[in-house]
Parts: C-alpha cells; sequence; structure tokens
C-alpha cells in the first residue's frame, strides 16, 4: 500500500462502522455510530439514518483535517477504486419505506 496517499485516496478508505442502541439515562432509545479505527469519529441521535449521515460527514471533515495538518491519517485497508455513492434523500427512501412497514428496525434486536 502507497505510503503517500492524496486526499482523494484518505477518504476512499473504508472503515468498519458500529452502530448501536441504547436506553439513555431518560428512558429514550438513542442510536451511537462510529468508525472506530478512526480515533473521535462517533455520533450519537435520535435515527440511525441520521446518525449514519452525520458520521459520514464528520469522517470527512476529520480525515480533511488530519490530513491538511499533517497527521497522519489511520489507513487499515487500501482505499476502494471508486467511492460508493453518497446516500442522498432519494437513496434512502427504500430504507425510510421499509422502517415505516415494519420491515425493518431501527432498535436492537427489533
Amino acid at each position: 500500500m502507497p505510503m503517500e496517499l492524496s486526499l482523494e485516496e484518505h477518504l476512499a478508505v473504508p472503515y468498519r462502522l458500529v452502530m448501536e442502541s441504547f436506553e439513555d439515562v431518560d428512558g429514550e432509545w438513542r442510536r451511537r455510530a462510529s468508525y472506530p479505527e478512526l480515533p473521535g469519529c462517533t455520533v450519537v441521535g435520535d435515527s440511525a439514518v441520521d446518525v449514519i449521515d452525520e458520521l459520514d460527514l464528520l469522517r470527512e471533515q476529520l480525515i480533511q483535517q488530519m490530513f491538511e495538518s499533517g497527521t497522519p491519517v489511520p489507513i487499515p485497508r487500501p482505499p476502494l477504486r471508486s467511492r460508493p455513492p453518497i446516500l442522498d434523500e432519494a437513496r434512502l427512501g427504500f430504507v425510510k419505506y421499509l422502517l415505516e412497514k415494519g420491515a425493518i428496525s431501527e432498535h436492537e434486536n427489533g
């Protein structure tokens, strides 16, 4: 794997995503998503879809900040040859449909 990657290549590195549902101190169910291989890249919120959107934006911001400051960016695996498309509102429509119909659940064990 090349030692000197461009910013675009750094942004194309696939990180392992971890998502969990948890009950907060007020009894509300929340979602926590993170890229554990990228320090500081964790987001908490109410909706799994929104949390993943926010997490990907945070991932890009952190990588760009690290790259621009000269801080080594973790590279757990080679960059993808082409970046996957960003999940926009239209692409998430099917997921939202499945959630509304109860075919999938945002809740753990749900």
